[in-house]
Order: C-alpha cells, then sequence, then structure tokens
C-alpha cells in the first residue's frame, strides 16, 4: 500500500473526525454505486481522514495524489476509458498494490488537478469492480471544470475544519458535549462549574480554531506561538491558491480577502464595497466573493429582505457579511502588525480580556458553527429613518420542518455583558407569524425570559 499520510503529533495524537461515520455509510449502503466527492477547503484532513478510511475500511486501496503523479498517470485516464483492464493493471503497477474485486478502494486525491480523472469516474463506477472517493479543494472552479461533463455518478459530501466537539476529543475531553448536549435536550443550564468549564474550553477553541495543524501543535506543545505560526502557513497557501486559481480575477479576490478582518470588526459588520474602491458596484465584485465562497475559504451570510418561509427567495446577494471559514485563522489574518500573533494577545483572548474586535470573533465563530452544523446563512438588515422599522438580526435559521407558520429562528449574538435586544423584539413583533423562539447566544447560561431563549455560546452546533 501507500505510505500512510500522517495526521499525528509528535504525541501520537490522532485527530477523531465525524465525517468517517459517513465514509462508512456510504460505503455500506451504496456498494459502489456512486463515487463519493470530498470536498473543502485547503488543509481541513480530506486526505487524512479517506487513507485512514481506506486502510482500515478495505482489503488493500491505491492513492493517486495528483498534486505528484507523474504526466504518465495522469495521461492514463485519457488512453484507457474503453480498456479499463489495462488501467487498473497498469495503476496496481506504478503503485504496486493488488487490487480486489469488491474489496478496495481507489482515492483520486486533489480530483481538480486532473479534470480527465473526475470525468473519469463516470466509466469507473459503472465498470462497477472498485469504490471510489474523490477529494478537492478548489472543485467546482471554473478552471478545474473546463471541458469536462461532471459526472452524474458523484455524490458531494461536504467537510469543515474541526467542530467544537471534535477539537474536545482533540485535547482530551469525551465527555463534556455529551452534558453540553443533554442540558440543551432538557432546557436546563449547566450550572456554574460546568458552565465555566465549556466557556473555558469554547474560548480556546475559538483562538486555536479548528485547522488540523494548529490543533495538533496545540495539543502536543500548548504553544500559542507555534499554534499561530501553523494557521500562518495555511494563510499563506489560501493566498497562493488565489495567484495560483483565480486568473484574471487575483487581484480583486485578495483584496476581498485582504478586508475580512476589518469589516468584521464593523458594528454591523456588513462588507462595504466602499472600502475596496470608491463607487464599486457589487456586480464588479461578485465572482471574487463566489470564488472565495466556493473555494471554502469563506462563509457568506446574505441579507434575507423577507424573513419568512423562503429566506432564500428573498436573499440580496448585494448585502452580505463575509465571514472567515475558521475563527483561528480570522484571528492570525486580523492580528497581524508582526507577521506573528503574540502569546499576550491569545492570553488576553482566553480570557476574554482584549475587547477590541472581540464582537467579531464571537461572530464569526457562530458563523462556523452554524455551517458545520449544515445550515445556509441569511442575516437581516433594514435600514429606516422609522426607529421602529431599524433592525438587525445576526442570523436567521429555518425549521428542519416547514410548516405553514414560525418558521424562522432569529438570533442575536452578544459577546459582552450588558447589552440590549431592541432589534430582536422588533423583529419578533413585525414578523410574529413567521418568528419562532427568539434566541441570544451569550456568554452566560441557559435561561429562557420573556419569551426568548438565551443560549451560551457553545451551544450553538445544537441549534
Amino acid at each position: 500500500m501507500t505510505a500512510q499520510k500522517s495526521q499525528k503529533g509528535a504525541n501520537n495524537v490522532v485527530l477523531r473526525r465525524k465525517i468517517y461515520r459517513q465514509l462508512l455509510d456510504w460505503k455500506h449502503d451504496r456498494n459502489g454505486e456512486v463515487a463519493l466527492l470530498i470536498e473543502g477547503a485547503r488543509r481541513i484532513g480530506k486526505s487524512y481522514i479517506v487513507e485512514q478510511f481506506a486502510m482500515n475500511e478495505y482489503e488493500s486501496y491505491i492513492l493517486i495524489d495528483f498534486n505528484k503523479a507523474p504526466q504518465m498517470v495522469r495521461d492514463w485516464f485519457d488512453l484507457y476509458l474503453e480498456d479499463l483492464d489495462t488501467l487498473f493493471l497498469y495503476l496496481s503497477q506504478h503503485y504496486k498494490v493488488r487490487l480486489f474485486e469488491r474489496r478496495s478502494l481507489i482515492i483520486l486525491d486533489e480530483v481538480q488537478l486532473c479534470p480527465r480523472a473526475r470525468a473519469a469516474i463516470k466509466f469507473l463506477v459503472a465498470d462497477g469492480r472498485y469504490d471510489y472517493i474523490e477529494t478537492g479543494s478548489l472543485v467546482s472552479i471554473k478552471k478545474n471544470t473546463q471541458g469536462i461533463v461532471l459526472p452524474s455518478e458523484e455524490r458531494p459530501v461536504q467537510m469543515y475544519p474541526l467542530d467544537f466537539e471534535e477539537f474536545l476529543w482533540a485535547t482530551g475531553d469525551d465527555l463534556l458535549m455529551d452534558l453540553i448536549r443533554k442540558m440543551f435536550a432538557e432546557y436546563k443550564p449547566m450550572g456554574q462549574a460546568f458552565h465555566r468549564q465549556a466557556m473555558d474550553a469554547f474560548r480556546l477553541y475559538m483562538i486555536v480554531g479548528g485547522m488540523p495543524q494548529a490543533v495538533l501543535k496545540y495539543v502536543e506543545t500548548r504553544d500559542f506561538d507555534a499554534v499561530d505560526a501553523a494557521k500562518r502557513d495555511v494563510l499563506t497557501i489560501y493566498r497562493n491558491d488565489i495567484f495560483n486559481y483565480a486568473a484574471e480575477m487575483a487581484d480583486k479576490v485578495a483584496s476581498v480577502f485582504d478586508h475580512i478582518p476589518s469589516q468584521l470588526s464593523k458594528h454591523e459588520k456588513k462588507f462595504r464595497l466602499s472600502a475596496l474602491t470608491p463607487g464599486a458596484k457589487y456586480r464588479d465584485w461578485d465572482d471574487a466573493f463566489f470564488w472565495l465562497k466556493d473555494a471554502r475559504v469563506v462563509n457568506v451570510c446574505y441579507n434575507s429582505t423577507e424573513p419568512n418561509i423562503g429566506l432564500k427567495m428573498n436573499e440580496d446577494r448585494t448585502t452580505l457579511k463575509c465571514y472567515m471559514n475558521d475563527t483561528g485563522l480570522l484571528i492570525s489574518h486580523a492580528f497581524d502588525e508582526k507577521g506573528i500573533v503574540s502569546s499576550e494577545i491569545y492570553q488576553k483572548l482566553l480570557f476574554g480580556k482584549l475587547e477590541v474586535n472581540e464582537g467579531m470573533l464571537i461572530e464569526n465563530v457562530v458563523a462556523q458553527m452554524l455551517t458545520a452544523s449544515g445550515n445556509s446563512l441569511f442575516f437581516y438588515s433594514k435600514a429606516s429613518t422609522e426607529a421602529q422599522e431599524r433592525m438587525e438580526i445576526d442570523f436567521l435559521l429555518q425549521k428542519d420542518k416547514v410548516t405553514s407558520r414560525h418558521n424562522i429562528r432569529p438570533i442575536e449574538v452578544k459577546s459582552g455583558k450588558n447589552y440590549t435586544l431592541s432589534s430582536l423584539s422588533k423583529c419578533t413583533k413585525r414578523f410574529a407569524e413567521y418568528m419562532t423562539s427568539p434566541t441570544v447566544l451569550h456568554a452566560d447560561d441557559y435561561k429562557l425570559e420573556d419569551g426568548v431563549t438565551y443560549l451560551p455560546l457553545y451551544m450553538t452546533p445544537l441549534l
């Protein structure tokens, strides 16, 4: 077999990922009927988890890493699609792996670098001898799909940075999230001691982030300077990808990317195009936002002009908030005057002593958690000279099962102790027939007061 890609640290820490269960379900339920495509941002551990799955669940596997595969391997996917016996023979010989019918897996790693291999999935799946998993970053960007027919036999699965529970596992806590889940289901507060423990873990997750390299570095060293260096390496990769793949849009994409921290630091956090260039129009910049969203570098939250049953139907794509895909990366991106975030800033963030910009970090991590839980991001913003009409709601979530009324949960995110809920109150009154369970995410424990549900920030993934 090919050599195992290690995502272990010096202390042999192995990162457990929830997507492994989805891979198992696909293997057992689909039995080779479709290929799986693992999509996600660069450096979130796609290749690692797929190879771990291959090692554990198959008799043999071939990993074709298109970052390193020679041109002749790429050419085989053009030359031998009508002679699959030869294709498999060549692959087996080149990678020194014996393939077993219905007991072997072929991994097409970073498949966007070889579009012909992605197009070949249609024929490989129809052949039925082996299972196939593709991994990809920047998968659907136009440059990677030109000249091919995307296979209908491909089932995409989204992968994200480590979520809060996966971070807890990595740091050796297998039980805390079970308690959080139980209290959430029973509408009970955690209690002072457990709430403090959970908030400490949440703050640590927020500043370290969910990028595997940063998490492993923290677990190994407890050194925030080392953690920041790992995150800065990822940011460098993202920036290089912009100039390697965004083509004629590269300068615009880089400009949006560079302005994310300053835009999120504003009170309303909406992205103002005037910060990029005077008189900028969204139609001239929308491709840049789409590129970053498609690359999974950012999570975009759109304004829904009517917070009713059809959030997407009322989407205003010219009014948006642009969050980083990982809040740990946002910290390194934002506080970089000297090229590295000092341990002092991390310590202040950890203990809630850095008041400047904390609101943007809290809102970003909430957006990150909601996205990882499968939610599309929407907010509601209404500018008006009339005070009763003017309101800002941070997030709108639609219920899983839509009914005729009360489908939208309005959510306000609060980073401090002292705050008002005037927008939430106005929104629930103005759109009473559409609203359900108005919610405040804050740093305190659970409570229900005056019809508003107050949840601690670490319960966000359970919404």
